[in-house]
């Protein structure tokens, strides 16, 4: 007797909007916004389809406009400058997840650009 393991992924697509929105708690509570699609993603991942890819993606946004804000900190201080780079990161911050969320919402992939791939 063989036994096979086999493993379903369910389709979850209001988990995957909810994961992209959750990165909205840094402009709501001040943090949250990279830990919590991390611990969604980590428990997730193998049972959700897709949430590998959409999780990956939150992540290396989350990781890459925390680089360009600590990069733009001395940019403030050197160039003036900086300040420009503050507030595109905010902006895609905040525009960036609500887009991936109605494209999670839709079924198509996330598309966030400007990002680091960190997690590949």
């Amino acid at each position: 007797m063989e036994v096979l393991n086999q493993t379903t992924l369910r389709t979850d697509k209001q988990l995957l909007v909810i994961t992209h929105l959750t990165q909205l708690l840094n402009y709501v509570i001040g943090f949250g916004g990279l830990i919590t699609p991390l611990i969604i993603w980590l428990t997730s991942k193998n049972s959700v389809e897709a949430m590998d890819e959409h999780g990956k993606a939150i992540l290396n946004l989350q990781l890459s406009l925390l680089l360009y804000i600590v990069l733009s900190i001395p940019a403030i201080l050197l160039f003036g400058l900086g300040i420009l780079t503050l507030i595109g990161a905010g902006i895609l911050g905040f525009v960036l997840p609500i887009v991936n969320a109605v494209r999670a919402s839709n079924g198509e992939s996330p598309s966030y650009f400007m990002t680091i791939n960190f997690l590949a």
